[in-house]
């Protein structure tokens, strides 16, 4: 894979940027996107002009969406791939495994996956016009592993599962008083905001922020499993009528009608 199609990779000054290039489908990813994704990861982690990556979406509207669901809705799953599997658990491992600061610049909706990978991220920086939030259980998917049980770490277990069932939508005030998100500011700031905190971790030892880095990364190891586990539950679920009936209702823009599936 010499050339990127669903991101782009630059890097200027010490610092990656990382951008899902996909706008048309508020930058939802395919397996394809998560494959280049890991591999511009793994590019940031070897390259000695790297200090610090940012990752963030094409455009105004959106971060990430998450999983591209018109893509699984026509498929069935999220497309083909380098190596043949939906490769999301590595791209979660390289973001926390690589030795370098990861900012997240929210410069729109971060949902559901995206959120995920926002969470991820060892520090969120966010236009003020971003939205946070989940989705999975609107469209018959979940996040049992980092993205539910590393998120109540991050914000507290009550709010946890506040993000998870009630799948409300946080703005980017709400989300900075939750601490989900390190700083706000306007929209037309967060490129240069960006750069600010890049300039001042690069002139840092590279291997202090490394051994940090991977210090706080010990305490939620096991989440890791935990999101294996999840992703094979996730794919035996993925063919049950509950779950086709969100994605259904999901890309027919319609309420989903889940009772029939609650005594189960």
């Amino acid at each position: 894979m010499t050339e990127f199609t669903d991101i782009t990779y630059e890097v200027e000054g010490g610092l990656a940027t990382i951008t899902i290039n996909r706008p048309e489908r508020y930058n939802a990813f395919r397996a394809q996107t998560v494959d280049e994704l890991v591999l511009a990861f793994k590019r940031a982690w070897g390259s000695p002009e790297v200090g610090v990556i940012c990752l963030t979406g094409a455009g105004d509207k959106a971060f990430c969406s998450g999983g591209d669901q018109k893509q699984r809705n026509e498929t069935g799953d999220y497309g083909p791939s380098y190596s043949g599997l939906f490769e999301i658990e590595a791209l979660h491992r390289v973001m926390r495994d690589v030795p370098k600061p990861v900012i997240a610049a929210v410069n729109g909706i971060a949902i559901g996956g995206g959120h995920v990978l926002h969470v991820l991220a060892d520090l969120t920086i966010a236009a003020d016009t971003a939205t946070f939030g989940q989705n999975g259980p609107r469209v018959g998917s979940f996040d049992a592993g980092l993205g539910s049980g590393y998120l109540a770490r991050v914000v507290g277990e009550k709010r946890a599962r506040e993000i998870w069932f009630m799948l409300r939508r946080l703005s980017a005030q709400e989300a900075l008083d939750w601490g989900l998100v390190n700083k706000v500011v306007p929209a037309g700031q967060l490129k240069a905001e960006v750069r600010a905190w890049a300039d001042q971790m690069n002139q840092f030892s590279p291997t202090a922020i490394k051994v940090l880095k991977q210090s706080f990364n010990t305490d939620t190891e096991q989440f890791l499993a935990i999101g294996n586990m999840a992703m094979t539950t996730l794919k035996m679920f993925g063919e049950t009528g509950e779950a086709k009936e969100g994605i259904t209702a999901f890309n027919e823009k319609r309420q989903p009608d889940f009772a029939s599936f609650r005594g189960n």
